[in-house]
């Protein structure tokens, strides 16, 4: 897929994945037109110092929201294709305020599905989480829903030949809400919190997860949802990488929080297709996908197959783990984390003290 000449909107453009997505599209692909679109000017005007206009003539910004479909359909004039990262992720942040993410993560999807297929989008890929796999808490649920929405795209867009697939990962290292500036912030306390000494992750470093977005964008023949192969980590061992000589505190499981993670459900639909480093499941009916499409079925999995962060065989060693912290820069995140309070190591771990965070 030529993207040279393409006009490319990213939703929730200015969040890490965005930020990295422009990075890979202006040094490696030089397309026509970047459109970022989202609702924080503060971030787009921190962008804009990033790229200035005269050196960085095809970037454009949108103020908007996923919520209004006629500023979507604004923005959405000429564009080739879209990456769909906008979304509200905190779990604590659903759990209070329920209404709000259902309108931003479910029907926000719909607005994008419905702006793409009047606009005559070529493709839109939406980024999903391994919280919609099997979900326990509401962010995962809508995010579920977003999924669901967008293969069922496929369905809405007719004639109009507008395909809509999924990119699915687990947790991202680097990205905003990362557990790794959390952790380093509290190494001088000499106590590390760990909700539980058995919690398992996927991991994924944001340039990856960038790399295999737009590589799926390139793949998508609609209604597929991909999964990349990579590594678990034990969130113990990412804590001893980052703190060898900190005490390790249990604390108790928080709600909505699950011990383990998933990409890939026992009970997803089949097919499920495993290449040599992602997977694809495609839509369990024929019309969310294109009836030509290319997908080898011969590679297709036992029906009952799961992929789980505990079961995994690629597994990340403390060593490993260091090294990958030591070559990326978490610089961004660390400023952040300054406002975050610091605790004395004799002092009192409250379990509720750790909510800012979710692994």
């Amino acid at each position: 897929m030529d993207l040279t000449n393409a006009s490319i909107l990213i939703t929730g453009g200015t969040g890490s994945l965005g930020k990295k997505l422009v990075d890979l599209l202006l040094n490696e692909y030089n397309p026509r037109r970047i459109i970022i679109f989202s609702r924080d000017e503060l971030k787009q005007s921190e962008l804009r110092r990033l790229y200035p206009p005269e050196l960085y003539p095809s970037m454009r910004y949108y103020i908007g929201d996923v919520r209004n479909k006629e500023r979507l359909d604004r923005a959405f004039h000429g564009v080739d294709y879209v990456i769909h990262a906008a979304a509200m992720k905190q779990v604590d942040t659903a759990e209070a305020n329920p209404f709000e993410v259902i309108q931003t993560n479910i029907l926000g999807a719909k607005n994008i599905i419905d702006a793409a297929i009047d606009n005559k989008v070529k493709k839109v890929i939406g980024i999903s989480t391994d919280k919609a796999v099997n979900p326990i808490n509401l962010y995962g649920a809508t995010k579920l829903c977003s999924d669901k929405v967008f293969i069922s795209g496929n369905i809405y867009s007719g004639m109009v030949d507008t395909v809509f697939s999924v990119v699915r990962y687990g947790n991202v290292m680097g990205s905003r809400g990362s557990v790794i500036p959390f952790f380093r912030s509290l190494v001088p306390t000499g106590v590390l919190p760990i909700t539980d000494l058995r919690m398992t992750r996927f991991w994924i470093t944001l340039e990856q997860a960038a790399r295999f977005v737009l590589k799926c964008l390139a793949m998508t023949q609609g209604g597929e949802i991909f999964i990349p192969k990579i590594p678990s980590m034990k969130i113990v061992d990412l804590a001893n990488a980052i703190g060898p000589n900190c005490e390790l505190k249990p604390t108790k499981k928080r709600p909505g929080e699950k011990l383990h993670e998933a990409l890939i459900a026992r009970e997803d639909a089949s097919p499920k297709l495993e290449y040599d480093d992602f997977y694809v499941i495609l839509p369990e009916y024929q019309w969310c996908t294109s009836p030509s499409h290319t997908w080898d079925i011969s590679k297709s999995l036992p029906e009952d197959y799961g992929y789980y962060s505990n079961t995994n065989t690629h597994w990340l060693t403390v060593s490993e783990l260091r090294n990958i912290l030591l070559q990326h820069d978490f610089s961004e995140e660390q400023s952040i984390q300054q406002t975050l309070p610091r605790f004395s190591p004799t002092k009192k771990l409250n379990q509720t003290t750790f909510y800012v965070r979710q692994y």
